[in-house]
């Protein structure tokens, strides 16, 4: 695309990590972030920092702003007139949707919302946008299909992402907007979520602190490593959902639709039993960890597991990264990052 591609959550984890696979093949990037205080935001200012390092001149503007103001979300998109979006920008965490509902609600709906305006007003070519292997809650038929309905959330987070997709149907079906989404599993990598496990474990392993073990540690998570999720959503920003003409309303398939919307699943789909997580991470540092075993969290389920087969199909990638090769390189880099 000629035009420039907006980001949203440019100085998150992902967001950093698209947007500087976009400079390197040489798109133009508006980055969007609020830098709130979710966790540290000097990482995310030494993510942001290392963005405008690696960026050629004038490739790369920041401008700090929250999806909340639409007015102003508004005017970004009439100023910088992006081609396509990747929206990354939202309130993660699960267990944290519990304690504070409301920034959930503002910033994954009403922010949202404000998203799709913004592309509809701005004729966006394509959006992109983040959904969650969280949106699957209480299923059990493993691995997640994006044709499995997913209608039972056991978390507000997961709520706002399944909202999220059927907001994102609704402008396709109005205005014609192709969108996709894009169902996370588990992101782990350098420059990661410092309240994701693979940064809390690394912190207390090398600190000689307990880490907290959640349902006794018979937990699996489908890990994906940093690399593949940014191959799959820049593959996908390349390929523009569009309507499935074998749809069939009789018989609705829920991955895909009538009009140009889409989901994909991007995930390993290699599920990895925490307490394994923990021993690659023990060998990758080369300390022993104390496990405090505690019991199963509000919000959590016990397993994940990605169908991709669909994903595949569409724009012939898959993730692969072993568990082992991203948990060394994740470990190289903290190591490197905090100095220890």
């Amino acid at each position: 695309m000629s035009a420039a591609i907006l980001v949203t959550g440019a100085a998150g984890f992902i967001g950093a990590a698209v947007a500087e696979q976009l400079l390197a093949r040489g798109e133009r990037v508006i980055g969007l972030d609020n830098l709130n205080a979710y966790y540290d935001p000097a990482l995310k200012r030494a993510r942001l920092e290392r963005l405008e390092g690696l960026a050629p001149p004038g490739a790369f503007r920041f401008h700090r702003l929250d999806l909340v103001e639409g007015e102003a979300v508004a005017a970004l998109f009439a100023a910088e007139r992006p081609a396509g979006v990747i929206h990354l920008a939202a309130q993660a965490g699960v267990r944290y949707s519990i304690e504070n509902p409301s920034a959930y609600i503002q910033s994954n709906l009403v922010g949202f919302g404000h998203i799709l305006e913004g592309c509809r007003h701005g004729a966006v070519q394509h959006l992109v946008y983040a959904s969650s292997s969280s949106v699957y809650g209480g299923n059990r038929h493993m691995p997640f299909s994006e044709q499995d309905p997913v209608n039972h959330p056991v978390s507000l987070y997961a709520a706002t992402k399944k909202a999220n997709e059927l907001m994102a149907h609704t402008y396709s079906h109005l205005y014609g907007l192709p969108a996709t989404g894009l169902r996370f599993f588990t992101v782990y990598g350098p420059w990661g979520r410092p309240d994701m496990a693979p940064m809390l474990f690394a912190r207390a392993i090398l600190a000689g602190e307990p880490i907290r073990v959640f349902n006794q540690g018979h937990m699996e998570r489908d890990f994906t490593y940093i690399d593949d999720i940014v191959e799959g959503v820049i593959r996908c920003l390349d390929k523009p959902a569009t309507a499935d003409p074998a749809f069939d309303p009789l018989h609705p398939d829920p991955a895909t639709a009538a009009v140009p919307h889409r989901l994909f699943n991007i995930g390993n789909s290699q599920p990895v039993p925490l307490l394994h997580f923990i021993e690659l991470m023990e060998q990758a540092l080369g300390r022993p960890a104390i496990r405090d075993l505690q019991p199963m969290q509000p919000g959590d389920v016990p397993a994940t597991a990605a169908d991709t087969t669909a994903l595949e199909a569409w724009v012939g990638f898959r993730p692969s990264t072993p568990i082992e090769v991203g948990i060394g390189r994740f470990a190289a880099w903290y190591r490197t990052f905090h100095g220890v």
